[in-house]
């Protein structure tokens, strides 16, 4: 699965590496920021909040997999290729069918002492609401990042993070259409970050 995984990624987005922070920007024509709870609170604080994270969350996923098989991606780094995490993770724990499929380095400080090697691992479940509530919940409290959900085609991503998600779309009317049915969840910025 992860070579075959790796080189659709390299086909269908030639231009960047599945890391998701990076991809409001790469595409930024058809991404969509939603935030995960009323009044762009951040944190969930009770269990009604986080039954709400869940909902709004599971909600989207449905509406861009229903039917459909997902891959589930999983990241962390560390300061080599194939080193321990750099930073104590419950990813294994919450993604234990995860398979390394693609580390992306980052030597861009000159001093070797700071580059670090993202690692990335998925894997494909059909797609059901509820079917990543764990992860989702442990998303909402910081204690796992670099996670999203994708189409076995890598058409449509979901990034779910602390305050709230990411979402990238086949084009940008359907962006604009996801975004109308959801106005209520997103941010007075301008920008809409």
């Amino acid at each position: 699965m992860s070579e075959d995984l790796a080189r659709l990624w390299r086909e269908r987005h030639p231009r960047v590496p599945p890391v998701a922070h990076t991809f409001r920007g790469v595409f930024a024509d058809r991404w969509v920021r939603f935030h995960s709870l009323p009044g762009s609170k951040r944190y969930p604080e009770s269990e009604d909040e986080y039954a709400t994270v869940l909902h709004r969350h599971n909600t989207v996923l449905d509406e861009l997999f229903a039917g459909e098989d997902v891959f589930v991606v999983t990241g962390d780094w560390s300061s080599t290729a194939d080193g321990p995490a750099g930073f104590p993770t419950p990813r294994q724990d919450l993604h234990p069918d995860g398979v390394l499929w693609w580390t992306e380095p980052d030597l861009s400080d000159p001093d070797p002492e700071f580059h670090t090697y993202h690692r990335f691992y998925a894997d494909v479940r059909p797609w059901r609401p509820g079917c990543v509530d764990a992860l989702l919940r442990a998303v909402a409290d910081e204690e796992i990042v670099d996670v999203f959900l994708t189409d076995t085609g890598l058409r449509r991503i979901l990034h779910p993070y602390d305050g709230g998600a990411d979402a990238v779309l086949t084009t940008p009317d359907e962006r604009d259409r996801l975004r109308a049915r959801h106005s209520d969840r997103l941010s007075r910025h301008p920008s809409g970050r």
